[in-house]
């Protein structure tokens, strides 16, 4: 499913339209998205919880050349499914 069919997807379920769905959908991301930037969690109940955790320094090798180069630690979204997610999966 990509934006648009989510987008399809929540106006035909509460009853707006495209235009309404999307920029509901879109407040969603953003306000996930600002949070995240800022160091914050986002948790939704049931669903799953969005956080950023850092992602260490390591080692790797240029495939290209085989020259071992550095990654730099990162910080990087994470998203942890929550128990009704997970039910509804497996």
């Amino acid at each position: 499913m990509n934006k648009q069919e989510l987008v399809a997807h929540v106006a035909s379920e509460v009853g707006l339209s495209k235009a309404e769905a999307e920029r509901a959908l879109n407040a969603v991301i953003g306000g996930v998205t600002q949070t995240l930037a800022k160091g914050g969690t986002v948790a939704i109940t049931g669903f799953g919880a969005f956080c950023v955790v850092t992602r260490a320094a390591r080692g790797a090798r240029n495939p290209r050349t085989g020259e071992d180069i550095r990654i730099p630690e990162a910080r990087v979204p994470k998203f942890k499914p929550g128990s009704n997610l997970k039910a509804v999966v497996s």
